[in-house]
């Protein structure tokens, strides 16, 4: 047992502490937009949302990887660890070109889901600046299942903390115009985060290609990509098997996050802006549970490679155990700090921001209660992925996320005049439902492949 406890931190700490650099992209963009006006984060907030709408879904496919990788790598598969990696890499490219080219021209699409001129006009400027970093983020991601699968997390780490300072750093040079740059305002936020993204791509490629224990996977030799046999082909359907219901789970909880975003939106910018600052915050800690469920998929997925049956039923309770501890506190800094967490994101001195200010305290209150319950849905869901189960976690977060979730939300919100505030508690009771049906899931599902 304890010898599981520290195999799973020594994943789990990586990957978490990895997902939450990595999401600082994200956190630091929302936090300089606060520096250019409410205005400024209400609209490039909304552009984010689109962005990282798509990027989730998209790398839930890919990180189909992760759990094949690391039944394959388990099983001392080593050929087959490289396939996997390579047409995963593949994939991320064909699927990544359709939705650059839709973010490029997503002002439309935020003008037909009934959002503001002047704030779309802001979020198109955005977001045809980070269209450009979507392919580059696929490709990370790939790369990130691949190292994860070996037990070689480290460097993912270090690379997007220096990926997150060259973010900093260029969203600063390009926002005011310094080092003889023009000032782009938030179009120099969107184009801080795509060379960071690809200069994180990019480093990872260039590791992976100069280390020889990664030789044997042949991930990047040229003459592995001329073939495509029945064998990749077989390996590409078990991809997509496995990836699609992980990128529907990930797209009906996202998908309950963004809808959510449109109907707040609609409620006038302090409502948006007070929002977006606390869900800002609230995938901050999200990205914390998320790797911890990264590294539950792993240790699952590599002890059902080896046919453990008893160790991957406890790797998954370990995982989940981990996540609920770590949320819980993440709560008690939201009930006993809110204004603190706030004032990183805006000046809660002046008196322009008080009614946002105001708000954003009360949606950190409610994020409080449900941060437990989401610790627990994601991990519980990394586990069930480890067992290679994603199509019936997809169907119960589509039932608990949309038709719980979303339809108290709207009650609460609309019906009942409570505004963010009631979206906000149909988001926790969503949650806690999907928490609950997908633990009964994993304790009662058999741990056969």
């Amino acid at each position: 047992m304890f010898s599981e406890v520290k195999k799973c931190l020594m994943l789990a700490v990586p990957l978490a502490a990895a997902q939450l650099a990595q999401s600082a992209t994200g956190f630091v963009d929302t936090v300089m937009m606060g520096w250019l006006g409410s205005q400024t984060i209400a609209s490039g907030g909304l552009g984010a949302v689109i962005f990282s709408f798509c990027l989730f879904i998209l790398n839930g496919i890919v990180s189909a990887v992760s759990p094949l990788a690391a039944q394959a790598y388990g099983a001392g598969n080593r050929e087959k660890v490289g396939t996997i990696v390579r047409l995963g890499l593949g994939i991320s490219l064909v699927l990544g070109i359709p939705i650059t080219l839709l973010l490029y021209n997503g002002g439309a699409l935020l003008l037909l889901l009934g959002q503001d001129a002047n704030t779309v006009t802001l979020a198109e400027i955005y977001l045809r600046a980070m269209a450009l970093g979507f392919i580059p983020a696929l490709g990370f991601a790939v790369l990130k299942s691949f190292l994860s699968a070996l037990l070689q997390p480290q460097l993912v780490i270090v690379t997007v903390v220096l990926g997150t300072l060259l973010n900093i750093t260029a969203n600063y040079v390009l926002m005011f115009g310094k080092l003889g740059f023009p000032a782009l305002g938030l179009a120099g936020i969107g184009w801080a985060s795509t060379l960071s993204l690809w200069s994180m791509f990019v480093a990872l490629t260039v590791y992976i290609c100069n280390q020889p224990r990664f030789a044997v996977y042949g991930i990047f030799q040229p003459s592995s990509y001329k073939a495509f046999p029945l064998e990749h082909r077989r390996i590409v359907g078990e991809i997509f098997q496995v990836g699609l219901p992980i990128g529907g789970l990930v797209a009906v909880e996202a998908g309950l996050f963004t809808v959510v975003t449109f109907f707040i939106g609609r409620l006038g910018t302090t409502a948006l802006a007070a929002h977006q600052i606390a869900l800002q915050t609230i995938s901050m800690s999200f990205q914390m549970a998320l790797g911890i469920s990264i590294a539950t998929t792993v240790r699952v997925g590599q002890l059902a490679g080896q046919n453990d049956l008893v160790g991957t039923r406890i790797a998954g309770y370990i995982g989940i155990a981990i996540a609920a501890l770590f949320m819980s506190v993440v709560a008690l800094a939201f009930w006993l700090i809110p204004k603190s967490i706030i004032s990183l994101y805006i000046d809660i001195n002046n008196q322009n921001n008080a009614d946002v200010v105001a708000l954003a305290v009360k949606l950190l209150a409610v994020a409080a209660i449900f941060q437990i319950v989401d610790g627990v849905q994601v991990t519980t869901a990394g586990a069930l992925r480890g067992l290679k189960d994603t199509r019936i976690p997809m169907l119960i977060g589509i039932f608990a996320y949309w038709c719980v979730g979303l339809f108290t939300g709207y009650i609460f919100g609309i019906s009942l005049g409570f505004g963010a505030i009631g979206f906000w508690w149909g988001l926790a009771i969503g949650l806690a439902i999907a928490a609950i049906i997908l633990t009964w899931r994993f304790s009662t599902r058999k741990t056969n492949n």
